[in-house]
């Protein structure tokens, strides 16, 4: 066979044991394939961001020290959303796609159960540091008297069921791989129907049911992991899904090929979530519980870009890996661009309603007015720049999804360094909440336009 023949031979849209499915992804048309993949995942992730705003809601009713122990655990439990599905869940799917727009099927179920394997001894190890470790680690973030009580307690439930949080987005994520992004997206929509009447129900109680407070919002979302972790896998073993689960030899070449993504895909999740907890110390400790309430609600509204981006962005991983696995490389950047574009529209909309309209958004947590100023006082700095997030986090999910994340990796230090250096240098030298939330949004452009420079060079054919 000629070099121009084999060439031709791993361009070719039709492998051995393709379905339809992964045909489709290499070969229809860019936008309508990823509005349909994104639109069923993009509505659900949504419905599901809003449970924890209703969940802050009923919590914000029972005073600032539950309000500002929530704002402290935040951060933590949105690192363990967006490592178990964003990243180590990202690298499932890229695995996955990749293996089956190459053709190798069997490798494509040998990854979810490798995935699901991981993913389960991860969230396990979470689970042991967070109860051990709780109390002090929210102390050193700032936390005293009834707000590390409300902190710890939350977080001790949490971290209690978190093992079914990750098992259940490990066998989301080889899902999504597939291109399978309904059932995925159906089982977040479930989540919503379950978390919205339960959380209030468990907070306050009512007939037989006691009032748990904090804690009960808390046991209403490790409720629904239990049942979403429950369902994927019944569909999965009942034959529904392109994948099958069977338990096997272990291989370190399936790991490898998850880690070698979410891996990396986990230094910037992690990256993303000390901005966050480090800023939300700084603010307590500058100036007091009601202006850390406020940044930490007004944070909310930022953390909402994660699902927003997530909606368009997961899409990215299994039409980019599917396309890369079949060499073609130039589709590939089209749809990466595109997608990123579409993440850049939606989250600038967001940015920009939050700093004209901020009280209507913060008045929903709370009245107290140092909140409402500190909160104001954010989302008019920051709010403009959140479109490039969602460029940079679209961007982001088509170098999961082609295998690359070593340039990625490098723009979110660049970030980290951006927002971070201007928060210690207020500590150290002097200033005001202003530098520290300019510095934020600096980074956050910086780290938008540097990902489109990162990806256009990018070189994606040996991946």
């Amino acid at each position: 066979m000629t070099d121009a023949a084999a060439s031709a031979g791993l361009a070719s849209p039709s492998p051995p044991q393709m379905d339809g499915r992964t045909h489709s992804l290499l070969s229809d048309p860019v936008v309508p394939l990823i509005l349909r993949l994104a639109w069923p995942n993009l509505a659900v992730m949504l419905l599901q961001a809003s449970t924890g705003l209703v969940e802050t809601y009923w919590v914000g009713r029972l005073g600032p020290d539950a309000l500002a122990g929530m704002a402290l655990v935040f951060p933590v439990f949105m690192l363990m959303q967006m490592l178990s599905i964003g990243s180590m869940g990202g690298g499932i799917s890229s695995a996955v796609a990749r293996a089956l727009g190459a053709g190798r099927r069997t490798d494509g179920d040998r990854v979810l159960f490798h995935g699901t394997v991981l993913l389960g001894g991860i969230g396990l190890a979470f689970s042991i540091l967070a109860l051990a470790f709780g109390r002090p680690f929210y102390a050193m973030l700032g936390a005293r008297g009834g707000a590390l009580d409300a902190a710890v307690t939350y977080s001790n439930i949490i971290f209690a069921g978190n093992v079914l949080l990750w098992v259940m987005n490990a066998l989301a994520s080889a899902l999504r791989g597939t291109g399978d992004m309904r059932v995925p997206a159906a089982i977040a929509g479930l989540g919503v129907l379950l978390i919205v009447p339960l959380s209030p129900l468990l907070i306050y109680g009512y007939g037989p049911v006691p009032a748990m407070g904090v804690a009960g919002g808390g046991l209403a979302i490790v409720v629904f992991n239990a049942v979403g972790c429950a369902y994927l896998a019944w569909h999965i073993l009942s034959g529904r899904s392109l994948l099958s689960l069977r338990a096997g030899r272990l291989e370190w070449r399936l790991f490898a090929d998850i880690l070698r993504v979410g891996a990396l895909s986990s230094l910037t999740a992690i990256q993303t979530n000390v901005i966050f907890i480090v800023i939300t110390s700084i603010v307590g400790r500058l100036a007091g519980e009601g202006a850390l309430a406020g940044y930490g609600t007004a944070a909310r509204l930022e953390y909402l870009l994660i699902p927003l981006t997530f909606g368009f962005g997961a899409p990215l991983v299994p039409l980019v890996g599917t396309n890369v696995g079949a060499g073609r490389i130039e589709r590939a950047k089209r749809i990466s661009f595109t997608g990123a574009a579409m993440a850049f529209a939606a989250a600038e909309i967001v940015g920009l309603l939050g700093a004209a309209f901020p009280s209507q958004w913060l008045g929903l947590f709370g009245s107290d007015p140092e909140m409402i100023a500190t909160g104001s006082h954010y989302l008019a700095i920051v709010g403009p720049a959140f479109g490039f997030f969602g460029l940079g986090m679209g961007l982001y999910f088509a170098g999961q999804g082609a295998g690359r994340l070593a340039g990625p990796l490098a723009v979110t230090v660049l970030r980290t360094a951006i927002a971070l250096g201007g928060a210690f240098l207020v500590l150290r030298m002097g200033g005001t909440s202003s530098i520290v939330f300019a510095a934020i949004a600096a980074g956050i452009v910086v780290y938008g336009l540097a990902m489109a420079a990162v990806t256009v060079r990018a070189d994606w054919r040996s991946s």
